[in-house]
């Protein structure tokens, strides 16, 4: 692809937001999102899965791509992409690749990778891989389970427009259900709309994105 960049945000001049969702683990709590993104009438979200999540939670992968939401890559296992060799990296890539599009339909073009940990070098290689590596600028910390309140408290006060907020869907966030309403609707109070990653990138407008060195 020629970008060997990892996109943590893409400022515009729109107030456009991206909503995103690790998922790795259990079944809970990703069918509780849903149900909140469906009836706060969120139509965009992102939704980076496992894909031994996907394998083994099919019909809870494929309502995600059912309900239009957008799909990437999470990777295989669980493992520090930096602390591997290339041809283990390839390999898990390619193989989370087939099993999420054997499972859901898609062809994942967008990976997060385990833990968000990245470098120059993996990047590089995603990027020959033909991955765009998406990282976040606005952290909920959701998985620690701060509290509902602290959690809507760190995204209100961080987000701009062209944010990539991380947030989790695995049944270890057992807050983020509850706050994801909370959320939406005060980010919509100031203005905010949400989009997918794919579409943050497609539809920027501002002097191009904030990225790893």
């Amino acid at each position: 692809m020629g970008d060997s960049d990892a996109i943590y945000r893409l400022p515009t001049n729109k107030r456009y937001i991206a909503l995103t969702f690790d998922i790795g683990w259990g079944n809970q709590v990703s069918g509780t999102v849903l149900r909140v993104l469906q009836r706060k009438n969120v139509k965009n979200a992102t939704f980076f899965l496992s894909a031994t999540w996907a394998a083994q939670y099919p019909r809870s992968a494929r309502r995600i791509r059912s309900q239009g939401y957008e799909i990437g890559s999470h990777g295989y296992l669980h493992h520090d992409y930096t602390k591997h060799s290339e041809n283990w990296i390839r390999s898990q890539v390619k193989k989370a690749e087939r099993v999420i599009k054997n499972v859901t339909g898609v062809r994942t073009r967008l990976i997060r990778t385990p833990y968000g940990s990245i470098n120059g070098k993996v990047v590089k290689l995603l990027g020959t891989l033909n991955y765009r590596t998406i990282h976040w600028s606005v952290d909920s910390l959701d998985w620690t389970n701060p509290g509902v309140d602290a959690i809507v408290k760190r995204v209100l006060s961080q987000t701009r427009s062209g944010d990539i907020i991380l947030m989790h869907a695995s049944d270890s966030a057992t807050q983020t259900a509850k706050a994801l309403p909370i959320m939406i609707d005060r980010l919509r109070a100031k203005g905010f709309r949400f989009v997918t990653v794919s579409e943050l990138i497609n539809g920027r407008t501002g002097s191009g994105s904030s990225r790893v060195k």
